[in-house]
């Protein structure tokens, strides 16, 4: 009895050792417990209040209202349109994939539509939203609300798209725009390029004017739910609309012109203000239609495009290079006039080709033109002529004069993708081809072929620089901008360019000037068959054809002619111009490419489109603009 009681109390005394070293352990942790409370509820509370706020409420930026665009008469070219759109959040991807299958349930989205969603969810946060889908119908709203349930994060948005009401016929002056791409932020530090709804300048005007058009982000503050869906908004702060941009373009001009071309495949015309430099109108064809792209162009679409042998996404007017042909003949003539190598009176003989060493240059006319001076040259255009003409002012004068007049350079136009084309100099050659500069290229230089290439809008730019008596005028597109809260209006008419002066000999500009009336108006002119018998509509022009293919003298034998060829190798065909003669006001440059005769092709419609902008004189017309501004 005695060791069973012993026994029993060293049981007991053991149970009570570990009922101690267990309610010990259960205290430390209910201290470190009520601690950790402590520190949550009452110590920490400030910061974790923060977090819950943070968590329930965002805040999100707004894209602004992005600036309208205007011809110069106030109609609109670039607009903006109010958008349905599915947006979604993601908590950095979570639940991403079975998202997207449901959304794809919704609106049969494609392969590359889905992997751009699970992309952007999972480079999301919560804060901000991706654009599911733009440009929603009332169908896909209706069915995207009736599975809201099972689409957490899901919501619908009306925010704006780009619309452009003239379509191709604007296509290449306004451009368009698109999705925020990395090498778009490259020095752009703007938060609200970040927004997935966001939208970018890509060509034309809306990527030149960019900055200006964007605007300033505004902010929304909204309380969410436990799976992102907004509850409510909170407040609201409107971001700062862009700018306005008013251009110099006068849209009928324009629209006359791209009917002028409507028959040819692919060319270009530009207009310009020989005073103020405005372009007044400025058409590549074929165009395309900018819209495509602000909805979201597919991938059908832009094959289509790219694989277009009549190149609708390049803008010709400014990209477009072509040898000028005849039409550099003027800058061959001031060239040695300035140089004093001929004078206005000196005469060259023409014989139907001018040798040098064992090799033939020929002129147009078989048998020659004869005797002629200076302006009687350009009037006829006498190949002969301008190679005796080039070879006494040597490359670097005449090379120098066509830089003076707009050539191998790029405007302050400041459209992207302007070519600066190639005026070629001894240099140039010797570091691109590794030869040294012969006299045979600077008789090719002179009649403008060879290693020579300009653009539509540098041969309309030497053109007013000639009419305006030497004053070296910068084309320029924008006639006026201003914020949503200033007026818009266009500065006054000028009658006399500001821009500087050239410093060229006003007798020998007048000669020349007398040469480019005589191939409209003297019966010996290339392209007399143009003359106006309206006296104030009388005009100044140059034809030119530009060699694609060389026909050879067999070949001729053979009965091949330009009409023969195949499209792409027959000749393109130029012509320049300007008017009124006695007081010149606009300058207009038509390339049609391969159709084969300047005189015969582009002169009918330069003479059209520059009788039509003088009739219409757009640099005194501000009437439709004030009207529209008053509405």
């Amino acid at each position: 009895m005695k060791n069973f009681r012993k026994g029993d109390g060293e049981r007991s005394g053991l149970f009570t050792r570990r009922a101690l070293v267990l309610g010990g352990a259960q205290a430390v942790l209910m201290t470190a417990l009520a601690g950790r409370l402590y520190q949550l509820q009452v110590v920490e509370t400030d910061r974790f209040s923060t977090m819950a706020e943070e968590n329930r409420i965002n805040m999100r930026l707004l894209a602004p209202s992005r600036g309208q665009i205007f011809d110069r008469s106030g109609v609109p070219l670039a607009v903006n349109r109010n958008n349905f759109r599915a947006m979604a959040t993601s908590d950095r991807g979570r639940g991403a994939d079975l998202l997207v299958e449901r959304l794809d349930q919704i609106f049969s989205l494609g392969e590359a539509e889905k992997i751009r969603l699970l992309r952007e969810l999972r480079r999301s946060r919560s804060a901000q939203p991706i654009v599911v889908r733009e440009n929603l119908g009332w169908e896909e709203v209706a069915r995207l609300e009736f599975n809201a349930p099972d689409l957490p994060g899901v919501f619908i948005d009306l925010g704006q798209s780009r619309d452009y009401p003239e379509g191709d016929l604007m296509s290449h002056i306004v451009g368009y725009t698109g999705r925020v791409a990395d090498e778009d932020l490259a020095g752009r530090d703007d938060p609200v390029l970040q927004l997935a709804t966001m939208r970018f300048g890509k060509k034309g005007v809306e990527r030149s004017l960019e900055d200006d058009l964007r605007g300033r982000a505004g902010a929304v503050q909204v309380e969410v739910n436990a799976v992102g869906r907004v509850v409510r908004e909170l407040d609201r702060t409107e971001g700062q609309p862009g700018a306005n941009a008013l251009l110099t373009i006068d849209l009928d001009i324009q629209r006359f012109a791209t009917e002028k071309m409507k028959e040819h495949k692919s060319g270009s015309v530009v207009v310009l203000d020989v005073v103020t430099g405005d372009v007044i109108a400025m058409v590549s064809t074929p165009g395309f239609d900018p819209s495509t792209f602000a909805r979201g162009i597919t991938q059908t679409e832009w094959r289509d495009l790219l694989d277009n042998p009549e190149r609708p996404l390049h803008n010709k007017a400014i990209a477009g290079v072509y040898p000028p042909g005849s039409t550099y003949k003027m800058v061959t003539a001031l060239a040695a006039l300035e140089a004093k190598v001929i004078d206005p009176w000196t005469r060259l003989p023409c014989a139907g080709f001018l040798e040098l060493g064992n090799i033939k240059f020929h002129c147009w006319l078989k048998g020659g033109h004869g005797s002629t001076n200076v302006s009687e040259a350009i009037a006829m255009s006498c190949d002969c002529f301008f190679y005796e003409a080039a070879r006494r002012a040597g490359i670097d004068r005449v090379s120098d004069m066509a830089q003076r007049l707009g050539f191998g350079k790029v405007s302050e136009l400041g459209l992207p993708g302007e070519s600066a084309a190639n005026q070629p100099t001894r240099a140039w050659k010797q570091e691109k081809i590794g030869k040294p500069w012969q006299h045979g290229d600077t008789f090719n230089l002179g009649i403008g072929q060879g290693y020579m290439t300009a653009t539509p809008l540098q041969l309309a730019i030497m053109t007013a620089r000639i009419a305006n008596g030497g004053y070296e005028v910068q084309p320029n597109l924008l006639l006026a901008k201003a914020t949503p809260r200033e007026e818009l209006v266009p500065p006054p008419p000028r009658t006399k360019p500001t821009a500087p002066s050239l410093r060229l000999n006003p007798q020998h500009l007048a000669i020349v000037r007398q040469g480019m009336s005589d191939v409209v108006n003297s019966s010996q002119g290339t392209a007399n068959a143009l003359r106006v018998k309206q006296a104030e509509f009388t005009f100044a022009g140059k034809t030119g054809t530009a060699q694609v293919k060389r026909i050879t003298e067999r070949e001729r034998e053979m009965g091949i002619t330009q009409a023969s060829l195949p499209w792409h190798l027959r000749h393109h065909a130029l012509f320049v111009c300007y008017g009124p003669v006695d007081n010149p006001r606009y300058a207009c440059a038509v390339i049609v490419e391969h159709g084969q005769a300047g005189g015969a092709t582009a002169g009918p419609i330069g003479r059209d489109v520059l009788v039509e902008t003088m009739k219409r004189d757009p640099s005194r017309r501000t009437d439709r603009f004030k009207k529209m501004a008053s509405r």
